[in-house]
């Protein structure tokens, strides 16, 4: 039967184990573990050795989605690389990055030749064969995952000198790595064909290299001539495609140079796709951004794919026997991070309190080093597979420890900025105003009028007095520090509304969210060049340029709901009400008994839409959307935040 036949059911039975491996990496994200690992998982359970849902000659013919995928990861490791940034830190990070990496590939070598007559598909191996196989492992070691290290820098809002240089180490290894194990892999090959490492050798080492850098800027170009088409989903298939075609290319290469010259020409994927990627990525700046979206947008699926593809592939029979070494090699590479990153900073001249606790930030490995070891296995069949076993083991142990440790130094260094904890509902709802204004005035009477408690904080009050105004409460203030915010009590307002300057605006709102975990920030903007900064804090935005646009959009094509929102409905509202009363914790919406003037919308928790019916639970802090009658609301809203 045709190949191509054979691969069509495997490729679909590998779809349904794929859409399964999504699922459970989400659940593996909840319990707060690498998703990657939920990936991984999956494919072991789908593997040859449990389900047996795909068989070792199906993972065989899923090759090429690894090599698809690693082509991926080499594109995007290039265009994590922002040469204006590193280039800030330069030194520092030059001399950290080089105590990595000596140190690392030089203690991880010399672990994996002492541990070689204890790993079993090193045992029979001669020497020359073992120093190949320690070169390879010692160079996977060194690897980094700026993936990793950028969530966590995201996740705790962390900036700073000790920030700025790790990640500028963690994003420029990548690049360093892949050079290397290019490198290592070229001597690698020279060893196991008995290849004599002579100046010949060194010449065509040299020209291997050279070649794959100028297919690098080739494949850039390629790509820059893609990302002027109009279809992004085009796009990004020609991308894959290009970054498959490579690896073909090199194939070919070694087989034809094998079978008519008197050595192995290797040109190195990996390396021409990271070249390419850090080409496009620092050139011109609108093809730069578009190239990099369009591998941010579409990672997960790659990432699906190819972590699932090596979760399958895994020898566990390999694993079960090797583990100790991975354990071995897991804590080499600790002490090697230490004294390496340790002995560059002080050179450095950095601070001795971030030298002490440096290492703990480098320690997470995912993609790359993934991806190097699967190159290992489809370019050394023999043994590569079992070899990429052992190194996985040890990326798993990196990916779920490291990320801990990270956040853990950054909040050593003092550089960590996350929201601050959210109070609980004291049973009143306040809320701030800041700007002293016609807009500020009648938005606090409206939100009075419907029960909130508002106070309306101003400079100018305090330096041309405060306006004859009866019905709104006017605070005087003298700057927009934390002492200020902390006076007027903002920890308890569950509403901030800023109404000043866009940088005035950003001050309030980055203090409530650090300090207060304020759950509702809205911001009135005026330069859409600040939009990122507001949305990375979760603020709720309205742009004046566009409001009035987007009102008259929504009236057009959804009157009734635009009234109802805009209060326009007499007698009528749509409201948020947060769910405080115990007695509710966990019962379902049908069983409410609900004012049948009122009709639930939409019920988000922790910040995250859910699917609303009848038999949806609600939990104790869950917002509710709901539309109905003024009255009725009014009642469900005693209702909801009755404290039991």
């Amino acid at each position: 039967m045709d190949d191509s036949l054979l691969l069509l059911p495997i490729l679909f039975s590998f779809l349904v184990i794929a859409l399964a491996s999504k699922e459970i990496g989400s659940f593996f994200r909840r319990l707060g573990l690498p998703l990657i690992s939920g990936f991984l998982f999956t494919g072991i359970i789908a593997g040859p050795y449990v389900l047996q849902l795909l068989s070792v000659d199906a993972a065989e013919r899923l090759i090429f989605l690894e090599e698809v995928a690693l082509a991926f990861i080499a594109f995007s490791a290039g265009s994590e690389l922002n040469w204006e940034e590193v280039r800030r830190r330069l030194r520092s990070i030059g001399l950290i990055t080089a105590g990595l990496v000596v140190v690392t590939l030089s203690l991880g070598t010399i672990a994996v030749l002492f541990l070689a007559d204890y790993i079993p598909f090193m045992q029979e191996m001669p020497p020359a064969s073992r120093v190949a196989v320690a070169l390879l492992a010692g160079a996977i070691l060194v690897a980094r995952s700026p993936s990793g290290a950028i969530a966590v820098i995201n996740e705790l809002r962390a900036r700073g000198q000790f920030t700025q240089t790790v990640l500028g180490v963690t994003v420029i290894m990548d690049g360093v790595v892949i050079t290397i194990f290019a490198i290592n892999s070229s001597i690698a090959d020279a060893l196991l064909t008995n290849l004599p490492l002579n100046p010949a050798f060194l010449l065509l080492l040299l020209a291997e290299l050279t070649a794959s850098l100028f297919l690098g800027f080739v494949v850039a170009w390629l790509i820059r001539q893609v990302l002027h088409w109009n279809s992004r989903v085009n796009k990004f298939a020609l991308i894959l495609l290009l970054g498959y075609a490579v690896f073909l290319l090199a194939d070919e290469v070694r087989h034809y140079s094998h079978d008519y010259l008197p050595f192995e020409f290797l040109l190195e994927p990996l390396l021409i796709c990271m070249v390419a990627g850090f080409v496009v990525a620092n050139s011109g700046r609108e093809r730069s951004q578009e190239f990099t979206d369009l591998l941010h947008l579409n990672a997960l699926p790659v990432y699906i794919a190819f972590f699932t593809v090596t979760g399958a592939s895994l020898h566990l029979d390999v694993l079960a026997s090797t583990w100790p070494i991975a354990l071995s090699l897991f804590a080499v590479r600790v002490v090697s991070i230490f004294i390496g990153s340790f002995i560059g900073g002080t050179v450095a001249g950095e601070p001795m309190r971030h030298n002490r606790i440096r290492w703990l930030a480098f320690i997470t490995q995912a993609g790359v080093a993934l991806g190097l070891a699967q190159t290992v296995a489809v370019t050394f069949p023999e043994w590569g597979q079992s070899f990429a076993t052992l190194i996985i083991s040890v990326v798993v142990l990196n990916e779920v420890i490291g990320p801990m440790l990270f956040k853990w130094a950054i909040n050593l260094a003092g550089e960590a900025h996350p929201r601050g904890p959210t109070p609980d509902f004291d049973g009143s709802r306040d809320a701030l105003v800041f700007g002293l204004e016609g807009q500020a005035l009648t938005l606090a009477r409206q939100l009075t009028a419907h029960g909130w408690n508002v106070r309306v904080a101003s400079r100018s009050a305090r330096k041309h007095g405060v306006p004859d105004v009866s019905d709104v409460q006017i605070v005087p203030i003298s700057d927009l520090s934390l002492e200020t915010l902390r006076s007027l009590d903002a920890g308890r307002a569950e509403a901030i509304v800023t109404l000043l300057s866009d940088e005035e605006n950003f001050q309030v709102c980055e203090l409530a969210y650090e300090h207060f975990g304020t759950g509702r920030l809205i911001t009135r903007l005026h330069d859409r060049a600040n939009f990122e900064r507001f949305h990375e804090l979760g603020v709720l935005i309205v742009d004046p340029d566009t409001a009035l646009i987007a009102l008259l959009e929504h009236f057009v094509r959804s009157p009734v709901a635009t009234s109802l929102v805009m209060g326009m409905e007499e007698g009528q509202d749509v409201v948020d009400l947060e769910m405080h009363n115990a007695d509710l914790d966990g019962r379902a919406i049908r069983d409410l008994a609900l004012p049948v003037d009122v009709l639930v919308l939409a019920v988000t928790r922790q910040g995250q839409a859910i699917r609303c019916h009848g038999y949806t639970r609600l939990r104790r802090g869950d917002q509710v959307t709901v539309v109905g009658s003024e009255q009725s609301l009014e009642e469900l809203s005693l209702r909801f935040e009755a404290q039991v």
